[in-house]
């Protein structure tokens, strides 16, 4: 996209769901490199002094945040697996948050939904979120649609993001976001925080 601004001190680089499991061995992530492109927007992020946050999916020990009725996560909690205690522990080795830099647990898909997002983001004024993360079609979507609401100008980096179906996330870059986010490369967006 031609002429992203992005005001350095209203913006934060929200790193969704990067976690080692999952979508971190799906081959669509792989092939492509979304760990890569998202290394170097929160190395420009972290060069220009902008806000770097990251979303996670975790829950309580049981799993008690989970009804039985939700689809998306009702599994997990069949499982019997634990929950690790430190969230971090999800995030994928290559793109792990430095000191700092706030880690949202979340318990749905959406960033915002039941978390402390918005308090952290008002916070720190806030009004620009530049999104990536996997999948497209889960947290980038539900994020994207609740922030569009609350106002939130958006900034989708199209590379930077992965879906487990391709033809979803061309057809959501192409055909859904552009009606609520501006979609960008991983290099455009290196080049705004840089001031370029």
């Amino acid at each position: 996209m031609a002429d992203l601004t992005l005001d350095k001190n209203r913006t934060v680089v929200l790193a969704a769901d990067f976690h080692t499991e999952g979508m971190g061995s799906n081959p669509m992530v792989q092939e492509r490199q979304t760990f890569q492109r998202a290394q170097e927007v929160l190395a420009a992020a972290r060069s220009a002094g902008t806000l770097v946050a990251y979303i996670v999916v975790n829950f309580r020990p049981g799993f008690p945040e989970i009804s039985d009725r939700n689809r998306t996560f009702s599994q997990r909690k069949a499982s019997g697996q634990t929950p690790p205690a430190d969230p971090v522990s999800l995030i994928h080795p290559s793109v792990l948050p430095r000191e700092g830099e706030p880690v949202i647990v979340k318990r749905r898909v959406n960033a915002f939904y039941g978390t402390d997002l918005a308090m952290i983001l008002g916070a720190h004024n806030i009004d620009t979120l530049v999104l990536m993360g996997h999948a497209t079609s889960g947290v980038i979507l539900s994020t994207v649609r609740f922030g569009a609401d609350a106002d939130y100008r958006l900034v989708v980096v199209e590379d930077g993001c992965a879906d487990p179906d391709p033809e979803v996330h061309d057809f959501l870059m192409q055909r859904i976001f552009p009606r609520q986010a501006a979609i960008a490369s991983a290099a455009e967006v290196v080049a705004a925080l840089a001031g370029e």
